[in-house]
């Protein structure tokens, strides 16, 4: 038997054995990833491979394909067109068993699809947008999460994802804030290791398992403006101890690939930045994965970031940079062999690449089991048990803003409701950017949840749209402000849209029924590539707040975006505003759950949300240096990090620290009680912050260091403790190695970055 073939030989003897085994041709071929769903084609109820595939298969190989399950208007894969979980699974087994009979040393293809949250394919579950993840402040429920994707994707055949998402929000203008988890690097960690131990579980061969891809690698979300991909203007300093640390949390449990992100840091294009790719990523911090660009990344080198002179040098820069792998394929496959035979390209250089690619297919167990059972696809891919963690995880990261008077919960019992707003109804708008097609039945919107939550009793209900998203059209107002008019209660749904345009017709403004439009459109302000020059909502929907406000009927905002709204008019007069991000397809079953007070909201902020687009950057983190005020207003948040209000009340008390002076090699432990003193039970987000009295080099002041979620009865206590050593007080020093400094610290422990109480704790020298 062939070396390769012995499942018994370790992977790397079996990856050295295949390598030496390939031509030229099958080398490159290993390097490149054309776009999956051109691969095939599927007709009545059949699947078949295009010649295209079929002779690049025979001429070389394909290394992997991107997307192959993938459904969304850029791939122009439908409900109608598209494949069910079953067929899903069905089409990647033909393409392996393609691959694998039809070429000489029969390769499987390493498969790799999008699972931000959750598979973007037809028929996977839809959980919210990584945004509203990280406003749960639960690192378990998330872990447990990552591992319902990886089962779903992998049961289909994907082995591979591109998330999570590791980028530190800066800008919220930025359309693809809602991808990120937060704007803190500590809590992005937290959420980036538990990822990788999700997706990945205990083995990457385990058949439900996918490899983890770590992007965007790295500073993309500190780009210039907010615009996306835009210059990175950074020292590294903060490069290394901001964007880059979750990155390392995330490589040190283990994740096996990784992206270099779009953006340029200081003139160098991250796709060819030799000092990340291979003096911090693979020497100093020993990742021995895959490095795959994204998609067109190759090809800005020479036309966007014009650092290479055409498509040959642009590629030959970037595999000697250290990447292996190309998403899309085309500089790749179109110039490394020439770039061989012409001495561009070292042999050495482009074996090294090829390796690593082998070696990730090898110990995911590609080689050995390269088929899926269609059976189990189809009884594992939306399943209850995610549809219900999906609503689980939208109830604990929905964030309750603001509840004036006990305006919220509402009486399920008693009173009549408007449900008005663009988002009241519209199940695409609640589900953010890389989302494949969903049946209108699967996306419970609010209106659906609020009608489900009261049963017999949904007329009560009434429902108008009043407005879209964006332009300025105003007929939709008087029939929203007939029925305001007519009820006890209005719960407006409004806010943003990521929403790709999935052909599903426009709405009636008057009475909210869909209806086909002989134009295609959308509402979409928000997403990859829709940055914003604003914050404040957008068309004519706060115009409609404050026409229904002149009512004078209990006025519940609900919000679902995908980055911060700053209104500051809703602010101050609405009883109560939700803040839901992008919830998922749970989503509204999540809102109404919060709305009657079936859920006690515990959903914390993990982006600042300033009072006006002007005082950007307001993130919590910033250095001490950075200014108290402008002429016209403070710098400070509306609503601060770590902020988010509960239906009960907690009190903190006896704050105390098991040792006052520590040297830096020791550690302390910090405690505090916390009770609940209302009358319901709720969750709290106990959160620890450290500040540095004195550095060599400045430091923000305060920083996120450690917290927990506990879940208290009316009247319980718990003393809630955390660890306090080398991991907590050291930062990146003026020659850029981790130092601890003796001197005074405090440590704060609060509800959030602005509530807390603080004790001292002196780090001394000497042992």
């Amino acid at each position: 038997m062939l070396i390769y073939k012995d499942k018994t030989k370790p992977a790397v003897e079996r990856a050295r054995h295949l390598l030496g085994l390939m031509t030229l041709e099958e080398k490159v071929g290993q390097l490149v990833q054309p776009f999956g769903w051109q691969t095939y084609e599927y007709r009545d109820g059949k699947i078949e491979l295009t010649e295209s595939f079929k002779q690049q298969v025979q001429n070389g190989g394909v290394g992997s394909l991107y997307g192959v399950l993938r459904a969304d208007p850029w791939t122009g894969v439908t409900l109608e067109n598209g494949l069910s979980a079953k067929e899903g699974a069905e089409a990647v087994n033909e393409i392996q068993r393609y691959a694998i009979k039809n070429s000489r040393l029969g390769i499987p293809i390493l498969i790799g699809e999008e699972c931000s949250h959750g598979h973007m394919a037809i028929d996977g579950t839809v959980y919210p947008v990584p945004l509203l993840l990280g406003s749960t402040w639960n690192v378990d429920l998330y872990r447990e999460m990552c591992r319902a994707v990886a089962a779903e994707t992998r049961a289909q055949g994907g082995a591979v994802t591109y998330s999570p998402v590791l980028d530190v929000v800066r800008d919220p203008r930025w359309g693809r804030t809602e991808e990120c988890f937060a704007e803190d690097p500590y809590l992005i960690g937290e959420f980036a290791a538990a990822s990788v131990q999700g997706l990945q579980g205990d083995a990457l061969d385990s058949g439900a398992s996918v490899a983890a891809t770590l992007k965007h690698f790295v500073g993309y979300g500190s780009s210039e403006g907010g615009r996306n991909a835009g210059p990175v203007h950074m020292g590294w300093r903060e490069l290394l101890e901001v964007d880059l640390y979750p990155f390392k949390k995330a490589v040190e449990a283990g994740a096996a690939s990784i992206m270099p992100a779009y953006n340029e840091i200081d003139g160098v294009p991250c796709t060819v930045n030799t000092e990340l790719l291979e003096d911090v990523l693979r020497k100093q911090w020993g990742f021995d994965g895959m490095v795959i660009t994204d998609c067109g990344a190759i090809d800005m080198l020479a036309a966007g970031h014009d650092v290479a002179e055409d498509g040959m040098d642009a590629a030959v820069q970037a595999i000697k940079a250290g990447i292996d792998m190309e998403m899309s394929g085309e500089m790749f496959g179109r110039y490394l062999l020439d770039a061989v035979s012409q001495g561009k390209l070292g042999i050495g250089v482009l074996d090294r690449a090829v390796l690593r690619v082998l070696l990730l297919k090898f110990k995911l167990g590609l080689f050995d089991r390269p088929y899926v059972d269609p059976e189990r696809a189809e009884q594992v891919i939306g399943q209850r048990e995610h549809v219900q963690l999906a609503r689980k995880l939208a109830e604990e990261g929905i964030i309750l803003l603001k509840n004036e008077n006990g305006a919220l919960p509402l009486d399920k019992q008693a009173g009549t409701i408007a449900v008005i707003g663009p988002n009241a109804d519209h199940g695409y708008n609640q589900l953010g950017d890389y989302t494949s097609p969903q049946p209108a039945d699967k996306v419970a919107t609010v209106l659906k949840g609020i009608q489900a939550k009261l049963g017999a009793d949904s007329g009560r209900v009434l429902y108008a749209p009043g407005s879209r998203i964006k332009g300025d059209s105003k007929e939709g107002f008087e029939t929203a402000l007939s029925y305001a008019q007519q009820v006890d209660t209005v719960v407006m749904v409004m806010g943003g849209s990521s929403a790709r345009d999935f052909g599903e017709g426009t709405i009636d403004l008057k009475t909210g029924a869909s209806k086909v439009s002989d134009s295609s459109w959308n509402d979409m302000e928000c997403g990859e590539g829709i940055d914003r020059m604003t914050l404040g909502l957008a068309g004519v929907q706060l115009e409609l707040i404050q026409e229904i406000h002149k009512l004078g009927k209990r006025l519940v905002v609900v919000y679902i975006n995908g980055r911060p709204i700053a209104e500051p008019w809703v602010d101050e007069h609405a009883d109560a505003i939700l803040e839901a991000w992008y919830p998922g397809q749970e989503g509204g079953h999540a809102v109404a759950d919060i709305l009657f007070g079936d859920v006690n909201p515990s959903g914390r902020l993990t982006v600042s949300i300033p009072k006006h687009v002007g005082q950007l950057p307001v993130y919590y983190n910033g250095k001490r240096s950075r200014g108290k005020r402008y002429m016209e207003e403070d710098s400070k948040p509306r609503y601060p990090f770590g902020y988010g209000l509960s239906y009960t009340t907690f009190d903190y008390d006896q704050l105390r620290i098991s040792a006052d002076s520590i040297t830096e090699d020791e550690t302390a432990t910090v405690s505090v009680n916390v009770t609940n003193t209302g009358s319901r039970a709720g969750a709290e987000v106990v959160q620890m912050y450290i500040s540095d009295a004195v550095s060599a080099a400045s430091r923000p002041l305060m920083e996120l260091k450690g917290f927990t979620k506990v879940e208290l009865e009316p009247g319980e206590s718990r003393t809630v403790e955390f660890k306090i050593g080398r991991e907590q007080l050291q930062y990146v020093g003026r020659d850029l190695k981790p130092v601890v400094e003796p001197g005074l610290f405090r440590i704060h422990v609060g509800r959030h970055v602005n509530d807390t109480m603080s004790t001292e704790l002196t780090v001394r020298e000497g042992k």
